[in-house]
């Protein structure tokens, strides 16, 4: 009896951690319903008709608001590791000063570039104080005039009236 419970809690906990090893698909970004935005067509399609078609875009161009991105991505997690992208699609928009749609674009995961980023520090004036000496910095520090001098000066002491 014990040696049949023995293989079924084996069994079950094979099956149990085999379950954890399955990869998570998430979709982030815009996902299309109905329309694509690549079914967009230059020379017939305007501003209006894309948002109503597509609704809003997921970023607009920084220094051009004539450019709109849609922007999709699919992502696999398994278990605790980092997830990977596996698909990426870019969508890119652009409009002439009319509203009509110029030209369409797509970019996928291939078209993407990795950007080195400069791990220097920019100094700084002064030094660096520990948490201890910024936390007890100041006691002691406060300027005799402020601890009862004069007493019409905003911020002195005496309350309102400056101490008449």
């Amino acid at each position: 009896m014990t040696n049949g419970f023995f293989k079924i809690a084996i069994l079950a906990t094979m099956g149990l951690s085999l379950s954890a090893c399955n990869p998570t698909l998430r979709t982030h970004g815009y996902v299309a319903t109905e329309d694509k935005p690549q079914a967009v067509e230059p020379d017939s399609d305007t501003k209006a008709s894309v948002l109503a078609r597509l609704g809003n875009p997921s970023i607009k161009s920084t220094f051009d608001e004539d450019t709109w991105y849609y922007l999709t991505s699919v992502r696999q997690r398994l278990a605790y590791l980092r997830p990977l992208t596996e698909e990426r699609t870019i969508t890119a928009i652009t409009f002439n000063e009319d509203g009509q749609v110029e030209k369409v674009a797509e970019y996928g995961i291939e078209n993407g570039q990795y950007v080195n980023y400069v791990d220097r520090e920019t100094p700084t004036r002064g030094r660096e104080l520990s948490s201890l000496e910024q936390l007890f910095g100041t006691i002691g520090r406060l300027p005799a005039s402020q601890l009862g001098g004069n007493t019409d000066i905003p911020g002195g002491s005496g309350g309102p009236g400056g101490g008449r």
